[in-house]
């Protein structure tokens, strides 16, 4: 088969939310298709129905479009290369089971689990393959009636793929390069049950592939052992000839000390390591999400794929369009990649500090209007922009700018004792004064003549300045003063000097 275009899978297992480092996996299946001018395509690998867990596909589904990386194909979407889903193309995998068997590629094995068990209580490392096949109960050792008999009688079996020993199986890997196997260290795999009429994995992955017309397989490290069983998987249906070229990525890791990130890191050190939240429908345990703890979806994606990947430059700020110009596998490490969360928040502070203010300002609206609070757009978008150099997420900007919109009812003790002095009242009804006599009152117009006021009157610039931020905040915080009070108005900005004049003594 001549493949004319590059056409790339992502195909998780409906089993519950979807991991981060699965993400990434998409991701660069992603970049690499676009990159190639190819399709994306979504799979859903739903084979193992004691595992499938409800919603978990619709979460898949949502968290790309939340990520904005639409699929090409999809169960969604459609095409020309359905089903999409593995548990609506059960009658495609028994042709090739049955075509492997016809070839003796394969053979039936009716051996119980107790059976096994006590093979491998025997055997020290005991594994079905061709050493020991000869000694268990299959259709390579049984009479061909008895096999005959036995599957007419409804006895359950399996279909083990027939792996010939000490040949040598060659994956092409474009992150690792040519990996050489020797088939004796593989074992004969179970590739069919007759109790749900299902493939496992390896088989139904191999025939979607060829039948999907996948050219490249970008998929985690974790599947690197199966790779060889996939590639004699090909050779034994006679597809050596389209077989996708291999990239298996590095492991995510967790942030301190060795091993795969998991759910526990997350929880243990307060990060996410799914895309979305998760309600657990089993147990009523929530996870926490990307989306819901208020990182923005360009700065997860951006994150993501320096996880594992560089450009080889000093920019670490890409959009989407030059990720995908700028992606390559020579570029992507062996070694696993350590996650690091100071890196997540820093990415998204990036991306906050990209964002237009009238578009920060729609996702504040919905916070404001939570507390009740309506204030006019521009407003809104002023203290957005004023503020947004402070924020790692869009849920710290209340906490940032609520005094831009609420006069502060109580005072930081610890600044009252530090800034509010004996002199103080007198100070702040002067200034009080000077502000209510300007016309303009804009930041610059209010700093120029507060200043010029405290120069004449050879006042400490600290004095003024640190009361007067307490009297307007309420405490020591918030960007430069002439900003807030021209952003809240003469009106008041007197009526907060006036309240902390009669509340402070």
């Amino acid at each position: 088969m001549t493949h004319h275009k590059t056409r790339v899978r992502f195909a998780p297992s409906p089993t519950g939310p979807l991991h981060i480092g699965g993400v990434r996996t998409a991701l660069y299946n992603y970049l690499f298709a676009k990159q190639q001018g190819g399709d994306f395509i979504l799979r859903i690998e739903d084979t193992d129905s004691s595992r499938f867990v409800p919603g978990a596909e619709e979460y898949i589904q949502e968290a790309f479009d939340w990520l904005g990386l639409p699929f090409d194909e999809s169960p969604l979407k459609g095409g020309s290369y359905g089903p999409y889903k593995q548990s609506q193309r059960k009658d495609i995998y028994k042709q090739y089971v049955t075509a492997l068997l016809d070839k003796g590629a394969a053979y039936i094995a009716f051996d119980t689990p107790e059976e096994l068990e006590a093979r491998r209580n025997e055997i020290a490392n005991f594994q079905y393959d061709a050493s020991t096949r000869e000694r268990m109960r299959n259709s390579l050792t049984l009479p061909e009636e008895e096999t005959a008999s036995l599957i007419k009688s409804g006895i359950q079996y399996v279909v083990r793929i027939k792996i010939d020993p000490d040949q040598e199986i060659i994956v092409d890997d474009m992150i690792r390069g040519k990996v050489v196997v020797n088939s004796s260290v593989l074992d004969d795999k179970v590739i069919y049950k007759s109790a749900d009429e299902l493939p496992t994995y390896h088989l139904a992955n191999v025939v979607d592939d060829h039948l999907m017309e996948i050219t490249h397989v970008i998929r985690g490290e974790e599947w690197l052992p199966s790779a060889p069983l996939h590639v004699w998987l090909y050779r034994s249906l006679g597809w050596e000839g389209s077989m996708p070229q291999f990239a298996h990525l590095p492991l995510l890791l967790k942030p301190d000390g060795n091993g795969k990130l998991s759910k526990r890191d997350g929880d243990r050190l307060g990060f996410p390591v799914f895309p979305l939240q998760w309600n657990d429908s089993t147990n009523g345990e929530i996870s926490s999400g990307y989306r819901e703890s208020g990182y923005l979806p360009d700065a997860v994606i951006n994150f993501l794929a320096f996880l594992g990947w560089n450009p080889g430059t000093e920019q670490e700020i890409f959009s989407l369009d030059e990720l995908v110009a700028a992606f390559s596998f020579d570029r992507c490490s062996k070694s696993g990649a350590k996650f690091d969360l100071e890196k997540a928040k820093w990415y998204n502070h990036q991306y906050i500090l990209k964002m237009s203010d009238p578009d920060l300002a729609k996702l504040f609206m919905p916070v404001l209007e939570e507390k009740g609070i309506s204030a006019p757009i521009e407003k809104i978008e002023k203290t957005v922009g004023l503020v947004k150099e402070r924020l790692h997420f869009i849920d710290e900007l209340w906490d940032q700018s609520y005094f831009f919109f609420v006069a502060p009812t109580d005072y930081e003790e610890k600044t009252v004792k530090k800034r509010w002095k004996e002199e103080t009242p007198a100070l702040m009804r002067q200034l009080g004064e000077l502000l209510d006599k300007m016309e303009d009152f804009s930041a610059k117009n209010q700093e120029e003549t507060v200043m010029n006021w405290i120069q004449q009157n050879q006042l400490h610039t600290g004095n003024v300045m640190n009361a007067f931020r307490l009297a307007i905040v309420g405490a020591g915080k918030g960007p430069h003063m002439f900003d807030i009070s021209e952003v809240i108005g003469k009106e008041e900005t007197l009526r907060r000097i006036a309240q902390a004049i009669s509340t402070l003594r």
